[in-house]
């Protein structure tokens, strides 16, 4: 570990602390649909939309009514993209001349984009044709994460009001969050990364000499705009197969920490907007502080074991860090931290490979997605994802003091509680039950490069990236099989909607109840108290997914290499 190192992760969080109100204050006026700054030019275009589509923004909606309407609009996003990429070889803007995926790839991809979750069990430049990443792909972009954040409006209004019977306006919620805060930022975003030598074009590929005198052909697309939102959107999903790893997505260190910085915006500014709607800012604060703790511990120990380096090829004489599967240009210590930064929240873009890292290195993003991505998380999906532990934890110090649980104003009754054990129970659930048949079914097993504990880790990786809606990947596990699209592309869509239905159910009970004002006998959710109670409810719960894994995955992967044992 070196002082730059520790200085860089440093910045990284200074950074994104001085972002929080400022994007905080932003997100309010979305949340309230006050008037902003751009409505003078964009103002016209969202009463555009309203009109041709006959929606009524003012029209609130029950939360079962928002449900409804919510998952209509993501099965139509879904068809949609599905049919994009089995007509693929029939439609334009494919100069690379791509046939259609099969069946299998498709349904996975199009639940893949449409869950946030932009898990690939492709190569993208040599799989899908430009229309297919713009219109297919990066449409998804945009409006899973839109969604993300109306959810969490959603949720938000279910603790801010009081006696009501509605949660907002699924259409409004996504049209504003997409029209003043997505657009506008990766148009910029994008311009940045154009200046920084990212690829914008409609060109299929270019040929050019290496300095070897060896003739090769480049890949190349409308890379810039997809990158820009994929960041700041927590999609993860890369134009090219390595990712944020490959030049022409992420070229510089520059681009690596605005990279990194984009996908914590957002869900840094939401915990603000939640004080803000509640009446209370310090309650963000404490969310936030809580978050922080998690996500520090994690960096620290993953530089550490990085830096570390393995011990077989120390007592081979080759001393130094873990640098296989990471970029020189980049490092152990930005590797380190975009690691946990794209899987403690939902993104899933990688710089360096996870499937190369220490054992140990290796474990902590995988433990970060087990937690369920409640560590900032994904846009929207983060916090309201916190928020069901906070409502557990509020729930635990009710016990502990022999009094009805309040959080925020609002009492938490057997019906909050229920909701939120429901949808938290989803994670652990299906992560290890659909791991337990891929590793007892002969499709399964085919998938793992590796044999061992580490196999079993790939496979463990997947069905939690999955169901977590992380996109990330051991790249070792074959994953384009019929076996695994399948397997994987269910438990996508498990791990989005069987959370977010729970999650609105408890925003229309909350809206529905009276304030309950803080008396001498309320427990305190701002102080130090607080933030240790829900880092441990966290840590808590996530440790059942965990725990049963621990013995086969990165734990055994661990004491195989201090035993010289090489997978």
């Amino acid at each position: 570990m070196t002082f730059q190192g520790w200085l860089l992760i440093a910045a990284f969080v200074g950074i994104l602390l001085a972002l929080t109100k400022p994007m905080g204050l932003w997100l309010f006026a979305l949340y309230e649909g006050r008037r902003t700054p751009l409505h003078a030019v964009i103002g016209p275009i969202e009463r555009g939309f309203y009109k041709l589509s006959g929606i009524d923004p003012d029209a609130e909606q029950s939360w079962r009514r928002y449900a409804v309407h919510m998952l209509i609009f993501n099965v139509a996003l879904l068809l949609f993209t599905y049919a994009v990429l089995r007509l693929q070889g029939l439609l334009p803007l494919n100069p690379q001349g791509f046939a259609g995926t099969s069946s299998d790839l498709a349904f996975n991809t199009a639940i893949s984009f449409t869950t946030n979750t932009n898990w690939q069990s492709y190569s993208g430049e040599s799989t899908l044709s430009n229309l297919s990443q713009m219109l297919g792909l990066t449409i998804h972009n945009f409006l899973s994460a839109a969604t993300g954040i109306a959810l969490a409006f959603a949720l938000f209004r279910g603790f801010a009001r009081r006696s009501a019977a509605t949660i907002g306006n699924f259409w409004a919620d996504v049209t504003r969050v997409t029209l003043y805060l997505l657009l506008p930022i990766c148009i910029v975003y994008a311009l940045f990364l154009i200046a920084s030598g990212v690829p914008q074009t409609l060109a299929g590929s270019v040929d050019v000499t290496t300095l070897e005198g060896v003739k090769q052909t480049l890949a190349l697309g409308p890379v810039a705009s997809q990158e820009a939102i994929k960041m700041l959107g927590t999609n993860g999903g890369g134009f090219f197969n390595a990712n944020s790893a490959h030049p022409f997505e992420n070229p510089t260190a520059l681009t690596n920490l605005v990279q990194m910085l984009s996908i914590f915006m957002i869900g840094f500014g939401l915990t603000w907007t939640f004080g803000k709607a509640v009446g209370n800012p310090r309650q963000g604060w404490a969310i936030l502080a809580a978050m922080l703790l998690i996500f520090l511990a994690g960096v620290t120990v993953t530089y550490w074991q990085e830096a570390a380096g393995n011990p077989i090829l120390h007592n081979l004489g080759i001393a130094g860090g873990n640098m296989e599967g990471k970029e020189v240009r980049f490092g152990i210590a930005a590797s380190a931290l975009f690691s946990v930064v794209t899987t403690a929240a939902s993104c899933g873009a990688v710089n360096a490979m996870h499937d190369s890292f220490t054992a140990l290195g290796g474990m902590i993003p995988l433990f970060n997605i087990q937690l369920g991505e409640v560590v900032v998380g994904g846009v929207g999906a983060g916090i309201y994802g916190f928020l069901l532990f906070a409502i557990l934890a509020v729930f635990v110090a009710g016990l502990m003091v022999g009094r009805t649980p309040e959080y925020v104003g609002k009492k938490i009754e057997s019906r909050e509680v229920k909701l939120a054990v429901l949808a938290i129970a989803v994670l652990p659930l299906i992560i290890l039950g659909f791991t337990a048949i891929a590793s007892v079914t002969d499709a399964g097993l085919a998938g793992p490069l590796n044999k061992g504990p580490h196999g079993f880790s790939e496979i463990l990786y997947a069905f939690t990236s999955a169901v977590g809606n992380n996109g990330s990947a051991f790249a070792g596990l074959t994953a384009n099989t019929p076996f695994y699209n399948g397997m994987l592309g269910v438990a996508m869509w498990i791990g989005r909607f069987f959370i977010i239905i729970p999650m609105l159910a408890i925003a229309g009970s909350l809206a529905a109840k009276k304030y309950t004002p803080e008396t001498a006998g309320s427990f305190p959710t701002t102080g130090a108290l607080w933030t240790g109670l829900l880092v441990g409810i966290v840590a808590v719960v996530g440790g059942l997914t965990f725990l049963p894994s621990l013995a086969l995955g990165p734990i055994a992967d661990h004491l195989a290499m201090i035993r010289g044992q090489l997978f």
